[in-house]
């Protein structure tokens, strides 16, 4: 059922007027809320496990209208009188000579107030709670020319054939191009030269550029990491990469992007990082992501890309004299374009020709505290050029070939819609381009995530479902039980229908993905993903057939707590889910009487039935009624020590844990464990750094019962130096990642563990003691989706075949131990992983 973004901004609209009385304040709030994001029933967001940023497309760049000036703003300039922030001399910018973040809304002001071209505006807000901005230049437009522009806009997408015959769209429609800055925080030009281009089109005579913006709107995020920028950090001040971020959208920096990227449709996007010597320009070497149109992406990316190099070219600097272009220039693997987690890459499936911009010469980390402030300023300047110049040239580009880019943009659409499948492209149809380039996918007519008793986890399944309509992915409730497939699927469930305009994301996101190690030899970051397997919730495929059944469109899941009659009966809880956790941990918290039974079933007193009911609302939970087992062990509100990377901290947290970040350093200094119950080991701890006496304070926390939980190789070293668990941990390829089969093992921890799990740098345990149970096993054929090549001695999936993943064990001294050899929670994104962790803390501390 097409239905247009309108409609559907109107429905979403509906949801949170419905759903908002009942919002509830989110644990853990300053870390994990998202203010852009709505309520939706008993499955509404509470951090970035119950829902992971959905947000409905009423509310997406409104952030700010609480700043906006009063009068019409539904044409264009729309223009913000933006909040400026008190002057921060530590600003890492100041150093280069490059504009403090403290110093960008003033020149938005005072460039709003000169010209009509201009309209800036706020999108969102970081993670410490810094504007960001959007700016808008275009040539004035009245309220009915600006509505005839989203009109068109929706038309593209909603129907591309009625776009394709619609002559004053390809006369007047207005080429949108969008351009993102420093989302990389320690690099810092973009943003400059962003601006440099902003005041130049702002404030030109030039009759070029007046109709630039006649016929073309650029749209500009100065800094999408503001935190970073003053920082001088690559990551965001939580410690994520944003631009890793993009497929998970855990971040309010990426979800503010996604947004603006959605609303905007750009036909060209650019987004500016550095450092990489010579000025780097995609398009990307192979693996391209299957899931493109690649032949209406790859010919004008490619001959963008040749004209962002003769610009910088242009420059007249001997260091910007040729560009690094991957798909021309590098072998195989070394910066391919396969994972939707790059703002680029995403930007494609939108419908967008994305495109990387590295400028060239290094002036972060050891350089900006080693170089004399003097060159550090000549690099930047060069870096800003580059930036202005590129940014300057991919417009011209728009501009320049804007009938065809938007014929394109309507192509990829329709093909979506008409279900057809994707083009083969012939040897040669851009210079280079050869077998090694040809991927492809075989789209299935339709996704069904089940209701009722077929479904593993509703909050797991409502969650997917708002974060796949929060990326304008169309789904669809069932109004009427239906068959298919020989599958019986009752009223309610869930259908993504193929046969839509972003069919190339929705497999992206949903489909398990593809084993990519015989393609090339290495990659530059992660080869597999699949929300569809690891985001915890039951997800059916079925390749030629699409459901006869009547369908409504989705604009948030429906709601999914709930508590068994009678009143006085005890509750019964399963972890299944990361929203399972946050409800049980919401419980102890209020200091309800939670026990857990041998088997992990967590009960509820019936006493506890109101704060239960609370829960079940808040977190979109079920709980059942208890049976008549014997008692189980109380469980205590766990306080975890935590040496792990910022993503695990951040999973723990939005779980509901109190976590207290440790190091090597920090225990050397004094860290007392008093009223810590377990100790979560990844990274940063080396147990022989310690002093004798962090040694012995370490000591007697394991000998008072705490319980300890360990990640990857570096968990496993601490183990071996604690001596806790008698196996031995081997480690295989450190450039192995992916999703991977597991089985279950002949433990009780992980009973509910989903068949799939992630691994990046696998480890897997051998000469397992009597003393110690495996858990899980890799399956005998491990790999689904990624790149994990057989180790030269050892190493590879081979090896790992049918080897203990995770495994659980007491100690000789007494302490409850869990060592994982997967990613239950890399990068916030295997969400349906999280209860296994839980799983492991509760069995430690119980």
């Amino acid at each position: 059922m097409a239905v247009s973004r309108s409609v559907r901004r109107g429905l979403a609209a509906l949801a949170v007027l419905v759903t908002l009385p009942a919002l509830t304040t989110p644990v853990n709030a300053q870390e994990w809320s998202d203010p852009g994001a709505s309520g939706g029933g008993a499955h509404r967001e509470s951090g970035q496990l119950a829902r992971s940023g959905a947000t409905p497309a009423a509310t997406r760049l409104a952030t700010s209208d609480e700043n906006r000036q009063a009068g019409d703003q539904t044409g264009y300039p729309r223009q913000t009188r933006l909040r400026e922030f008190p002057e921060n001399p530590d600003d890492k910018a100041i150093k280069l000579g490059l504009t403090p973040y403290h110093d960008i809304a003033p020149q938005l002001n005072e460039l709003q107030e000169r010209s009509d071209r201009v309209s800036a505006e706020v999108v969102g807000r970081s993670t410490q709670g810094r504007d960001l901005y959007l700016v808008t230049l275009t040539a004035p437009e009245s309220p009915a020319e600006a509505a005839r522009q989203a009109r068109w806009r929706e038309l593209i997408e909603d129907d591309p054939s009625a776009a394709a015959g619609n002559e004053r769209l390809a006369r007047e429609y207005k080429a949108p191009v969008w351009i993102n800055a420093n989302i990389h925080g320690d690099e810092w030009e973009g943003t400059d030269g962003a601006l440099d281009v902003i005041e130049r089109l702002a404030t030109s005579t030039d009759e070029a550029d007046s109709d630039l913006l006649e016929s073309t709107r650029i749209y500009l995020t100065v800094t999408n990491n503001p935190d970073g920028r003053v920082a001088g950090t690559r990551a965001n001040a939580a410690g994520f990469d944003v631009n890793r971020d993009h497929i998970s959208s855990t971040q309010p920096e990426s979800r503010a992007v996604r947004d603006v990227l959605i609303e905007t449709q750009p036909l060209v996007m650019i987004d500016e990082h550095g450092y990489t010597g010579t000025t780097l320009i995609e398009p990307g070497t192979p693996p391209h992501g299957r899931d493109y149109e690649y032949d209406l992406y790859i010919k004008h990316a490619y001959e963008n890309a040749l004209g962002m190099e003769r610009a910088i070219g242009k420059l007249g600097h001997d260091e910007t004299e040729r560009a690094d272009i991957p798909f021309r220039d590098f072998e195989p693997g070394e910066w391919d374009d396969w994972p939707p987690i790059f703002t680029p890459m995403y930007s494609i499936y939108h419908g967008a020709v994305g495109h990387t911009v590295e400028v060239p010469l290094r002036v972060n980390r050891g350089e900006y505290e080693q170089l004399p402030v003097e060159e550090l300023r000549r690099r930047s300047d060069i870096n800003r050029d580059v930036a202005g110049a590129t940014i300057t040239s991919a417009i011209d580009y728009a501009k320049s070939n804007r009938a065809e880019l938007i014929d394109d943009q309507i192509e990829t659409f329709r093909r979506g819609w008409a279900g057809e499948p994707q083009r083969e492209i012939p040897d040669g149809y851009v210079p280079g381009f050869g077998e090694e380039d040809r991927y492809s996918a075989e789209f299935p007519r339709a996704y069904v995530i089940p209701a009722g008793d077929d479904q593993r986890s509703a909050s797991a399944a409502a969650r997917l479902v708002d974060h796949l309509v929060a990326h304008d992915v169309r789904v669809s409730r069932a109004e009427h039980t239906f068959h298919l497939d020989g599958q019986r699927y009752p009223k309610g469930s869930y259908v993504v229908d193929m046969h839509q305009p972003k069919r190339g994301l929705a497999n992206a996101m949903l489909s398990a993905g593809q084993d990519i190690s015989g393609d090339v030899p290495r990659m530059y970051d992660i080869s597999g993903w699949s929300l569809g397997l690891l985001w915890g919730a039951t997800v059916d495929v079925s390749a030629d057939e699409a459901p006869a059944v009547r369908t409504s469109p989705v604009a948030a899941a429906g709601p999914t707590g709930s508590l068994p009659p009678p009143a006085k009966a005890d509750l019964e809880l399963a972890l299944t889910d990361g929203a399972d956790v946050q409800a049980v941990t919401y419980l102890l918290d209020r200091g309800v009487e939670v026990t857990r039974g041998d088997d992990g079933t967590l009960v509820v007193p019936a006493s506890a039935r109101s704060e239960a009911a609370t829960a079940a609302d808040r977190f979109g939970v079920t709980f059942t009624k208890a049976g008549r087992g014997p008692a189980g062990t109380a469980l205590a509100a766990p306080v975890i020590a935590a040496a792990a990377s910022a993503d695990e901290l951040a999973v723990l947290r939005g779980l509901g844990f109190e976590v207290r970040p440790i190091s090597t350093a920090v225990l050397n200094e004094g860290f007392e464990f008093d009223d810590v119950s377990a100790l979560l080991v990844s990274t940063g701890l080396d147990h022989d750094a310690l002093t004798a006496e962090a040694k012995r304070r370490l000591q007697a926390f394991l000998d008072d019962g705490g319980g300890v939980i360990t990640r990857g190789g570096g968990g496993a070293a601490f183990n071996e130096a604690a001596g806790l668990l008698p196996v031995t941990a081997v480690e295989g390829r450190g450039d192995a990642n992916g999703v991977v089969s597991v089985t279950d093992g002949e433990g009780g921890v992980l009973d509910r563990a989903p068949a799939h799990s992630f691994v990046y740098s696998p480890v897997w345990f051998t000469g397992l003691a009597d003393s110690v149970t495996a858990e899980q096993r890799y399956a005998r054929d491990p790999l689904v989706a990624g790149h994990w090549l057989p180790g030269e001695a050892a190493g590879g999936p081979a090896e790992a075949a049918g080897e203990a993943s995770v495994v659980s064990g007491v100690s000789a001294g007494g302490t409850r131990t869990v060592l994982f050899g997967t990613e239950p929670m890399f990068r916030d994104h295997p969400k349906g992983l999280y209860a296994q962790v839980a799983d492991a803390v509760f069995w430690a501390t119980s």
